[in-house]
């Protein structure tokens, strides 16, 4: 990978953009960039991280703040990375999420991340990928390092060499699973050891189900007493204290011998039930032949019995069969004696009808002078049909009377309806005359509040500028207790860091004091000294004021915090600061109260014009009512003219359909109250006429029917015989009761026929008289019946006991036999996992990571040795130590420096810092050429180093300049990251970082 352009705006340090071309800098292959402490040579760095993975390796754990402090809210934040690979060349163009003026209604609004990734083709930069995640995923492809690998091999930033060489094995076990990807051994053995507890869950579990069968099998044979010598014992007993327990195995073959006694016992049970079955059978047999003949006797008892009775019943019968005789014989007749008695019924009841009738008709016609003379049918039928001809002309005149009273609404209706529409028709000329004058009255007030209302636009915007003034007068005046605040903040942190600083500074003088004495605290008779080598320490120094090297760190920590309170504290100052220019512009001289006043005075104007508005609307849709209404009247009028000449109409209509009803009635109405009241006089006495005349047709026709029936009786008797029709009345009987009499003639019959035979087969059979006893051969059946019941329990027990011995001994078998291979199985399982886990007899507790891992680090020591053999003229090497780390620590991971003038090896943490930085840079080297090598083999072009050069004096630092100028071969470029000033004199080709006196930095390249 090469890097050929950074551009940075908005970022760090930095405000307005910044350019610079690494291309330029491809033929020195050396370049420095260079500036005053905090001028932002670092944030170079960042920029190049965050560009290309959106992460900044500075900020791991705390705020990330990318913007600038010295943006103002409308500046852009924006990095733009180029760089090359063998795949192609590329464009990365990264902003962060910060806030921006918003676009309307004013304040500040979140501006989002974005990023963007481009690719060079044929000249042309052509978009790959917009969102972050492509971008990512297509980044992962391209440069084939992570965040991490970058960092290690590219980007060497402050504090990453010292912390891979010093570090213990644990922190460097974490590094190096970053840079290698190993996580996935740790993987392997966590489902090593998940396969290993379950398989030993399933050990435990199958040997659980055998014991637990075993149980089971043994306190079934102790429960059914399955021994075969001593009763008070089992073969499923536990053996005596002082005997040693038996194994499962032994157990088993217990129970298979418990297995064969029962099977002996199930087969000599089955052979009792048998024997018991047919017992049962011979006496059920012999109570079944007694039972029989005992009912034989019974129903032998029982048919001379029924005999009997049935002989006594025999005059009954014979007086029964008479009875049915006659009545058959009457049955004949039965129909001409019903019909003479209904004939004879029927012309009495006639009589009667002509009676009452005849009655009827002279109480309707006792005044009348034209009545018929006699009183047959014919001429009273004649009588009403005249009547009748007579009361047709006076039906209409009662059909008008009964409607006199609806005519005489209707004229009255008529006459209101046309009075009506006249009253109406006259009130809506009136409206109509009014309506023009009010028009006109409307249209003015429409027109006066449209004026009004057309400034509501004008003083919207009024009303808007005088909540923005007030806001900012508001605003001012929060924004300067702010100030205040935050400049009493600035001076507090102020103070505490100068108090860390001085603490800092303190501590490292007092270590620096004591550092002999230290040295000597290590020192043991007869052992080398670390320092010169001697084996004799005649004079330790003595160390009374101890400093250790983690108080330092902890207090050069704090006074890096105490920096950084410092530059937040100012950072928000300044913010403060710039929020109040803000505020300041937006109130535009104003105070609150005056911005209040103008703010309440704009508003009543908006509201009056916005209330104008409606009231404007109303006014013109009441004037559209208005004209409307005057089209409305005019119909309504000519509506009302028509209605009044059709009800003008109506009246004289309705006028002379009552006269002429009046008229007719007064004719047909006669001696009579109503017209009604004669036609129903006519039709009562044309009633009483027909009806008389249908009574007397009725007795005549009547009286030859009972004539006509009663010959036809005297014939029939007479060939009957009955003397008399009394007689044969006598002698009928109903079809039931017929039936009856006839059924219980042929029972009779039937029943002795029946009760003869069965008497006669039971007398065949020769039975005593006396009952058979049944209580003996009962007896016996129970017994017998109890002996097989019992026999079968047995036989079914001990069946059963059989089998589920077989089965819990079959089940127990089986699963000890698995166990047995599952368990050679889960102890290879075992041995695998604990050596995979660093357990058992792995006494350097390695795990398989952390052996992987020991081997990519002895790559990494011989390519580091190959660069710090040169740097320390031959004096140093690393070496990897997988000596046994204390209190049970894993091992495999360490680093120690063998130094070629003791011949003897020491901790990394013995180095002087310059020495240190040495190793530091060689390991970092080696790791980063292991690292490439592992990532595919990439090319890696552009190298950036930043780290304190300072600490070199000026041989080291030639030979560590050499070690640079060799890293340049091949045509790779170096940017080195120092304010020493040998290295400027050395470095031609240099990037100048420095600060304005405005605040934000520039770069010259």
């Amino acid at each position: 990978m090469r890097l050929h352009r950074l551009e940075i705006e908005g970022f760090g340090p930095f405000l307005k953009r910044q350019a610079i071309d690494f291309d330029a800098f491809a033929d020195d292959g050396v370049f420095l960039i260079g500036g005053r402490t905090g001028a932002g040579k670092s944030s170079i760095l960042d920029a190049v991280c965050f560009g290309l993975y959106g992460n900044v390796p500075r900020y791991e754990g705390g705020e990330k703040r990318l913007r600038s402090d010295h943006c103002e809210p409308a500046d852009a934040t924006e990095v733009v990375v180029e760089f090359s690979t063998v795949s192609g060349r590329y464009r990365v163009t990264r902003s962060p999420e910060y806030q921006r003026p918003a676009k309307r209604g004013g304040g500040l609004t979140k501006q989002a991340s974005s990023v963007a990734l481009e690719e060079s083709v044929g000249g042309h930069w052509i978009g790959r990928a917009a969102r972050e995640v492509d971008v990512a995923h297509a980044l992962d492809e391209i440069l084939q390092l992570n965040l991490q690998q970058f960092l290690q091999v590219i980007l060497l930033a402050q504090g990453r060499f010292a912390r891979f060489l010093l570090a213990d094995s644990r922190e460097r076990q974490s590094l190096l699973r970053r840079l290698f990807g190993t996580g996935r051994f740790e993987d392997y053995q966590a489902r090593f050891d998940e396969r290993r507890r379950t398989s030993e869950q399933a050990l435990g579990a199958g040997r659980a189900t055998v014991i637990a069968r075993v149980e089971q099998a043994e306190k079934l044979v102790a429960e059914n007493a399955l021994h075969s010598a001593d009763p008070s014992r089992t073969d499923a007993e536990s053996p005596a204290s002082d005997e040693p327990a038996p194994s499962l195995d032994g157990r088993l073959d217990a129970l298979r011998r418990a297995k064969a006694r029962a099977d002996y016992r199930h087969e000599q049970r089955g052979q009792e039930r048998d024997q018991a079955e047919s017992a049962h059978r011979t006496a059920s047999v012999a109570l079944a032949v007694a039972r029989e003949e005992r009912q034989a006797q019974a129903e032998r008892d029982r048919a001379r019995s029924a005999l009997t009775a049935l002989d006594a019943a025999a005059g009954r019968i014979a007086a029964d069969r008479r009875t049915l005789d006659d009545a058959r014989a009457a049955e004949v007749l039965r129909h001409v004696l019903s019909t003479a008695e209904r004939a004879a019924d029927a012309a009495t009841a006639a009589a009667l009808e002509v009676a009452a009738a005849e009655k009827g008709w002279r109480g309707r016609t006792a005044d009348e002078d034209d009545l018929p003379e006699g009183s047959s049918a014919e001429a009273l039928r004649e009588w009403a049909s005249a009547l009748t001809r007579s009361s047709g002309a006076w039906q209409q005149a009662a059909t008008a009377e009964a409607q006199l009273a609806a005519y005489e609404t209707a004229v009255t209706t008529a006459q209101s309806e046309a009075e009506a529409a006249a009253v109406e028709r006259a009130a809506r000329e009136h409206e109509r005359a009014a309506l023009p004058a009010a028009i006109d009255a409307l249209t003015a007030e429409r027109d006066d509040l449209r004026r009004r209302a057309d400034r509501a636009a004008d003083l919207e915007a009024t009303v808007a500028q005088a909540a923005s003034r007030l806001a900012g007068a508001r605003d001012v005046v929060a924004r300067t207790e702010e100030r205040g605040a935050a400049e009493r903040t600035v001076a507090d942190r102020e103070q505490e860091a100068a108090a860390a600083f001085a603490h800092a500074a303190d501590l490292r003088r007092r270590r620096e004091a004591g550092m002999a004495g230290e040295l000597a605290e290590a020192l043991i008779p007869g052992e080398a000294c670390s320092v010169c080598g001697a084996t004799e320490h005649p004079a330790p120094a003595a160390h009374a004021d101890p400093v250790s090297a983690e108080d330092v760190a902890e207090a050069t920590e704090a006074r890096e915090r105490s920096a950084e309170q410092v530059r937040l504290a100012t950072s928000a100052l300044a913010a403060v600061d710039a929020a109040l220019s803000a505020a300041t512009a937006h109130a535009d001289g104003r105070t609150v109260e005056a911005a209040e006043a103008e703010l309440s005075a704009a508003g009543a104007e908006r509201d009056a014009a916005v209330a104008a508005t409606t009231a404007a609307a109303d006014a013109e849709h009441r004037l559209t009512e208005r004209r409307a209404a005057a089209e409305g009247l005019e119909s309504e009028i000519a509506n009302l003219s028509v209605r009044h000449a059709e009800a003008s109409e109506r009246l004289a209509l309705a006028r002379q359909t009552l006269a002429s009803a009046q008229e007719s009635v007064a004719q047909a109405r006669g001696a009579f109250a109503t017209v009604a009241a004669r036609v129903a006089d006519a039709s009562a006495r044309i009633g009483a006429a027909q009806g008389l005349a249908t009574a007397l047709e009725e007795r005549h026709a009547r009286a030859e029917a009972a004539s006509a029936a009663l010959a036809e009786q005297q014939e029939a008797l007479a060939a009957s015989p009955f003397e008399d029709a009394a007689a044969a009345g006598a002698a009928l009987r109903s079809p039931a009761d017929q039936a009856a009499l006839d059924e219980r003639i042929a029972a009779h019959a039937a029943e002795r026929t029946k009760e003869r035979a069965i008497l006669f087969d039971l007398e065949l059979r020769t039975l005593p008289d006396e009952l058979i006893d049944l209580a003996p051969h009962e007896a016996a059946e129970s017994d017998a019946r109890t002996a097989w019941t019992t026999a079968v329990d047995e036989a079914s027990r001990a069946g059963v006991t059989s089998a589920q011995l077989g089965s819990l001994l079959e089940s127990a078998a089986a699963e000890h036999a698995r166990g047995a291979a599952a368990a050679e199985e889960h102890e290879t399982l075992q041995r695998l996992a604990d050596t995979v886990a660093g357990r058992g007899a792995n006494t350097y507790r390695m795990n398989l990571e952390t052996f992987v891992l020991a081997a990519e680090l002895e790559e990494i020591v011989a390519a580091a040795n190959l660069r710090l053999s040169d740097m320390s003229s031959g004096r140093y090497q690393l070496q990897h130590s997988d000596a046994r780390a204390a209190r049970g620590a894993a091992s495999g991971l360490g680093i120690v420096v063998f130094d070629a003038f003791t011949g003897q090896t020491r901790p990394a943490q013995s180095l002087s810092g310059g020495e240190t930085f040495l190793g530091s840079l060689a390991l970092a080297l080696g790791l980063a050429e292991v690292v490439t090598a592992r990532a595919g083999g990439i090319q890696l072009d552009t190298l950036f180093i930043d780290e304190g050069f300072g600490s070199l004096d000026g041989e080291t630092l030639d030979v560590a300049m050499r070690t640079l100028d060799e890293l340049r071969a091949g045509g790779r470029t170096v940017g080195v990251i120092s304010h020493v000033e040998a290295m400027q004199e050395q470095i031609p080709a240099q990037i100048t970082v420095r600060a304005t006196p405005e605040g934000p930095s520039v770069i010259d390249a």
